[in-house]
């Protein structure tokens, strides 16, 4: 069974919205067992979406339309599907009272009626969370499914209505896992297991660059749930075997999640001393929940001042060595973890740019350092690419991915 998805909207073509239904559509399809290997956006005009409509069908065998529903003029999506499929729109009487619900407190514009208008003998899509009906067209062998646009609408609508019917058409199930890596590159990743990628077709195997990171998807096909998993499995356990200093977590696990949950269970505190990620760091560590538990403190020292009075750093080395060096970067990371009384602190500083930089030390030299309590400090030198914000984030993200390696 092929889907092609639609969504449908001027302002989608424009840039002007983020078109997240049809990355949830995809994804949700795809476990489902059904291909998608179109994507088509088309803005508000009938002719294009007849077009558009005709050639779909040449090449899939469901349409999932999102957006085109609306009361006014240029929101014509199910009236050109109803004009393909040579049907009537009918008034649906429990979109209707569903529309009018809407309006209790003012008077509901004739515009409006519109939207309780769907084709005739199609399966109504009610709208719990709007206006716009959905609805589901199946004729000649081939199904539409209308949405409407805004995602708070178009999803729920999908999960509880549409899913249970598209079920009955596929006779696979697709079962997916994520394997989440840091400390290695996508294609440096993907060289080792080259051989492994383009040999295993059930599961396979895709690799994918991520934000300073990369993952591995995994993805195997079986008749039930549990025959895929036992598919996946092996070739999960294969790339944990290679992979196994690397991968950080699965799925939706993130970096900073997986590090401030390590420092909890293993009751772990933790301070920040930053200077060039201006707190960027410490707000890392408080966005994972019960990050309380461990994270006591944290400093911003962006002045040489403040690295003196806050942090205890010795005005002499900041004078001969320069703040953005490792003697610095080793003595902010001691003294947070000193004055704030945990067990690790961890340091930044650096120069993000765009200005700054010098011959001996240019834009993107940053010092991180992570000192811990009973252990010799650990400093590394990073030379970082990109703009000042692409630094700063690269610069948090190998703080966690080194302070991984050393808890």
């Amino acid at each position: 069974m092929k889907a092609e998805i639609f969504s449908v909207g001027t302002e989608i073509l424009l840039g002007e919205i983020l078109d997240t239904n049809a990355k949830y559509i995809a994804s949700e399809l795809a476990n489902m067992g059904i291909d998608v290997f179109y994507k088509t956006s088309i803005g508000d005009n009938e002719k294009r979406l007849l077009d558009a409509i005709d050639i779909a069908y040449k090449r899939a065998d469901i349409i999932i339309s999102t957006g085109g529903l609306g009361p006014t003029d240029d929101d014509l999506t199910k009236e050109t599907f109803a004009k393909y499929f040579n049907k009537k729109l009918v008034t649906h009487k429990e979109s209707l009272e569903n529309l009018k619900s809407y309006f209790v407190d003012e008077d509901m514009p004739l515009s409006n009626l519109k939207q309780a208008d769907l084709p005739e003998n199609a399966i109504v899509l009610v709208n719990e969370n709007g206006t716009a009906s959905g609805c589901i067209i199946e004729e000649k062998n081939k199904i539409a499914v209308i949405l409407p646009g805004p995602p708070k609408e178009c999803i729920p609508m999908f999960n509880k209505q549409v899913k249970p019917i598209l079920e009955k058409y596929t006779d696979k199930v697709l079962v997916s896992k994520n394997l989440n890596l840091c400390g290695i590159g996508e294609s440096n990743a993907s060289e080792i297991i080259r051989d492994l990628m383009l040999s295993s077709k059930n599961p396979t195997i895709a690799p994918y660059a991520g934000n300073n990171e990369m993952r591995f998807r995994i993805t195997a096909s079986g008749k039930t749930k549990e025959e895929a998993q036992n598919i996946l499995k092996p070739t999960v356990d294969k790339l944990y075997s290679i992979f196994n200093e690397y991968i950080y977590g699965e799925d939706d696990d993130t970096l900073q999640e997986v590090v401030v949950n390590k420092l909890i269970e293993n009751n772990i505190t933790i301070s920040t001393a930053e200077s060039c990620t201006g707190g960027l760091l410490a707000s890392s560590i408080v966005n994972v929940a019960s990050a309380s538990k461990v994270f006591l403190n944290g400093v911003i020292s962006y002045s040489n001042e403040s690295k003196v009075y806050e942090l205890n750093v010795c005005k002499e080395d900041l004078e001969k060595y320069g703040a953005v060096s490792e003697q610095v970067a080793i003595q902010m990371a001691e003294g947070i973890r000193k004055k704030s009384n945990t067990t690790i602190g961890i340091s930044t500083t650096g120069i993000a740019g765009p200005t700054g930089g010098t011959d001996k030390k240019p834009v993107g030299l940053v010092y991180i350092a992570i000192s811990i309590e009973g252990r010799d400090t650990f400093c590394k030198k990073l030379m970082l690419k990109g703009d000042r914000q692409k630094i700063r984030d690269k610069t948090v993200h190998i703080c966690f991915s080194n302070l991984l390696k050393l808890i």
